[in-house]
């Protein structure tokens, strides 16, 4: 399928959806080195939508524009503990923009090779914004319809990312001049899924049997014990109370695709890891833990992969 003629080139829309989770991100780019390996070829010409929150926001862009996952990875490695590190909600938002214009620069909507979802929420009226790159996305108003609302990737990518209160609020200017304040897309679609069967089956015109969905989480893990730094932190913000949300959040919106979907063939691959060493949040900076959620998601893909394979119709080598 090719995005100019979604539903036209191929009998199966493929989907690829990130899950947001902050630092735990690393968990989901083990699982796509994986995939990527097993394709033989960057993932935005194999997908013909790729949609994600907060992390999986990142993730998903960079993918869009057709950078490979090790490059990502080491993005990753470079932004990830100096983003966490930070001590305030300001010092966190400056760190995140640095690191999305050294990923994308000012790269905007029409530069991505695929179709493109990044799940942001107004904070003023309490609804989605969804980003999109093309026309064919959109539910109505196709006429008009202005890739990304005219920002650009890393303003799109910071605003789906900006987990208040740990990191501030963002702004942005749409093609229209309207100001918008956002927050983490993880509000309102932790996992996106959803909003992506929603543009292949409502928006492409592909038939639910015809979507192929691989949908990816961060992980689940033991809390981690706080040090005296958290407890502060704790006490101010709640780390644990926002990360409680988002995990219902997210098995909220997977048991809705479980029934509006039944007929819609997906692996969703999110693994619950028990022990003790494994215990992490989404503000995790040290590289050793992270390192570590990224060899859980290679071992997760391989647990995984026969039925990836036969989900992405790779049985007879790389398609």
């Amino acid at each position: 399928m090719s995005v100019s003629e979604p539903g036209k080139d191929r009998s199966t829309c493929y989907i690829l959806s990130l899950d947001g989770g902050g630092a735990k991100g690393f968990y989901t780019l083990g699982v796509l080195r994986e995939l990527e390996g097993l394709l033989g070829t960057p993932l935005c010409q194999k997908f013909d939508l790729i949609f994600g929150t907060s992390t999986g926001s990142i993730i998903a862009a960079l993918l869009a524009i057709g950078r490979s996952v090790e490059d990502v990875h080491d993005l990753y490695n470079e932004h990830v503990p100096r983003i966490m590190r930070a001590k305030s909600p300001s010092a966190k938002s400056l760190k995140l923009g640095e690191a999305g214009e050294a990923a994308v620069g000012d790269m905007r909507f029409d530069a991505v090779r695929t179709g493109l979802g990044i799940v942001a929420a107004k904070w003023q009226v309490e609804t989605p914004m969804i980003f999109k790159s093309t026309p064919e996305q959109a539910h109505g108003r196709k006429a008009t319809f202005v890739p990304g609302f005219g920002c650009t990737l890393s303003d799109a990518v910071q605003a789906s990312s900006s987990a208040y209160p740990f990191f501030e609020r963002k702004w942005v200017t749409t093609h229209q001049g309207d100001n918008v304040e956002l927050v983490d897309g993880g509000y309102c679609a932790n996992n996106p899924t959803l909003y992506a069967l929603a543009d292949a089956v409502a928006a492409f015109g592909v038939k639910p049997e015809q979507c192929h969905v691989l949908s990816l989480g961060t992980g689940n893990y033991p809390e981690p014990k706080p040090t005296l730094v958290k407890r502060v932190v704790k006490n101010l913000r709640s780390v644990q109370l926002l990360q409680k949300t988002l995990s219902v959040n997210t098995a909220s919106m997977e048991q809705l695709r479980r029934v509006l979907f039944p007929q819609t063939p997906t692996v969703r691959i999110d693994d619950t890891f028990d022990h003790p060493e494994m215990a992490t949040d989404f503000l995790e900076h040290d590289m050793a833990k992270l390192n570590l959620l990224r060899q859980r998601g290679a071992e997760s893909f391989a647990s995984r992969e026969f039925e990836i394979v036969e989900l992405l119709g790779e049985r007879d080598g790389h398609s």
